[in-house]
């Protein structure tokens, strides 16, 4: 697989986690309950939405990524010829 087919894979899964978890995150009862959805808006407290919102988003970006990053290193370092290996030499140096 090329560097771009893993680099545009990563930023993919990194795109669908970020959106996945903010769903997810609006979705939950303790969420709906601090954008006032009971009884004439008691308990109402965008402060709450205003500090979650920013870290679910980055963990659904960062996450996804990551693993994906770790996933691909993996990979590749599993089909990896073995004659680069033992000559001491990368790759890119060949």
């Amino acid at each position: 697989m090329s560097r771009d087919a893993v680099a545009g894979g990563g930023c993919a899964v990194s795109l669908v986690g970020a959106v996945g978890a903010v769903v997810v995150w609006w979705q939950t009862a303790r969420t709906q309950r601090h954008l006032g959805n009971e009884f004439e808006n008691n308990g109402q407290d965008f402060g709450a939405v205003l500090t979650e919102l920013p870290l679910v988003f980055l963990a659904g970006a960062v996450v996804p990524a990551v693993l994906w990053g770790v996933g691909a290193w993996l990979l590749g370092r599993r089909r990896r010829p073995e004659s680069l290996e033992s000559s001491g030499f990368s790759e890119f140096h060949a």
